[in-house]
């Protein structure tokens, strides 16, 4: 399945994580298993700290279903998906 990157910010005005009920529901939404509803199976996730940006690695059919399953969060703030591969598919093919 293909990889992929995803990148989500926003300001700081608008941080999910300060709203007692988006929270909770933004987690719910990050969970596994909601995920895998959408086709889209995450392997990390991290946010910078104090940076008010998301990371996710995630495998999907294709970015649109990412770009559907991060729709929650593009109300807050940017998206950003990302092609990627794993280092040890760059290595076997020459290229980055």
């Amino acid at each position: 399945m293909p990889l992929f990157v995803v990148q989500h910010r926003h300001p700081a005005d608008r941080c999910p994580a300060q709203d007692k009920e988006m929270a909770p529901q933004l987690l719910k939404h990050l969970s596994k298993t909601h995920a895998e509803t959408f086709g889209v199976k995450i392997l990390s996730e991290a946010v910078l700290d104090g940076k008010h940006t998301l990371y996710l690695t995630v495998e999907a059919a294709d970015s649109n279903a990412v770009t559907k399953y991060m729709e929650p969060f593009s109300r807050a703030g940017s998206v950003e998906v990302y092609p990627a591969s794993f280092c040890e598919t760059v290595v076997d093919r020459g290229f980055c």
